[in-house]
């Protein structure tokens, strides 16, 4: 007789792991992306097109707040290290703006649902983010409300930009994983 209940705890970890994997290897995307776009010419000089968000975005809605905010996390501390920016005025207005994005973007998926589209969160999410950054900006490094508010148009206008191209690339993205994820449902 073949005993399965030895089976159930391996499956369980090999699900686990299996998704801590794929959490780490989206956050080694996320740096390399991070990376990447460092190298574009931007139009405003320390603005950052946030390609990365669409990983951010992608880890929220197929694995959630915990996965979303490591990557996040991870991705932030790494490329500051890296950058040589650790604790200085763009780690602490990157980590504002990943956090209270992340958090603003599971929020409205978690409140609203099917409400938000990909396109709608990631929306949500670059206005939360270059919202979070000006705040920032103005609290501890610039105390100039002139300066912010002659800025905020511009870098809230490329948010909306890039927050759209984000959007649309993390729907097809979500779409692929699910589309996967049947097929393989389907062969088991």
């Amino acid at each position: 007789m073949h005993d399965s209940t030895k089976e159930i705890p391996f499956k369980v970890n090999e699900q686990k792991n299996s998704k801590n994997f794929h959490i780490a290897l989206l956050a080694a995307y996320a740096i390399g992306l991070h990376s990447i776009e460092k190298l574009i010419p931007t139009p405003v000089p320390w603005f950052r097109f946030g390609f990365v968000n669409i990983i951010t975005l992608t880890t929220l809605l197929v694995y959630g707040l915990k996965a979303g905010m490591t990557v996040t996390l991870i991705r932030i501390l790494v490329t500051s290290l890296f950058a040589g920016t650790f604790l200085g005025p763009a780690f602490v207005l990157s980590l504002g703006g990943g956090i209270s994005s992340t958090l603003v973007m599971w929020s409205a998926q978690s409140l609203f649902g099917k409400l938000f589209s990909p396109i709608g969160l990631s929306l949500l999410g670059a206005l939360t983010h270059n919202i979070a950054q000006l705040f920032l900006a103005y609290l501890f490094f610039i105390r100039r409300v002139e300066a912010i508010i002659v800025i905020s148009p511009i870098i809230i206008l490329l948010g909306i930009i890039t927050g759209t191209f984000n959007g649309i690339v993390t729907g097809l993205v979500v779409k692929k994983i699910k589309e996967t994820k049947e097929a393989q449902k389907t062969n088991d």
